[in-house]
């Protein structure tokens, strides 16, 4: 199971965290990604890590403003998000896979999402 938190509303500009805590599996076994679904549009790829933290995929959308990281001690991956943008507002879901990917079909286990509002 994975339960994403942390979203919320925010001004253009803005920071905020995202947390995303595992149970039920053997973290450190799976990469972990997290994707966003804006209204009316398919679901993106944001950013992937791999189970070690070593190797780090991103959006280019996202580059240079969202840093993902992961605690495996704590079972949980983050997504730091800077500079938020109004075409940031979407739900955010957290994702874990074998591997570290940034296809949404290599994703076996998917959390609920949060809600993340970027207002002008």
């Amino acid at each position: 199971q994975l339960q994403a938190s942390g979203g919320g509303l925010v001004q253009a500009g803005g920071s905020l965290r995202l947390s995303c805590a595992a149970s039920g599996l053997t973290f450190s076994n799976y990469g972990m990604g997290w994707f966003r679904q804006a209204p009316g549009k398919e679901r993106d790829f944001v950013g992937s890590i791999s189970w070690n933290g070593f190797s780090r995929y991103y959006a280019t959308s996202v580059k240079g403003r969202f840093t993902i990281s992961r605690d495996n001690a704590k079972n949980t991956v983050y997504l730091q998000m800077n500079s938020l943008k109004p075409e940031d507002t979407a739900i955010y879901y957290c994702a874990a896979s074998r591997s570290v990917a940034t296809d949404d079909s290599a994703y076996d286990y998917w959390g609920q999402g949060t809600q993340v509002t970027v207002s002008s």
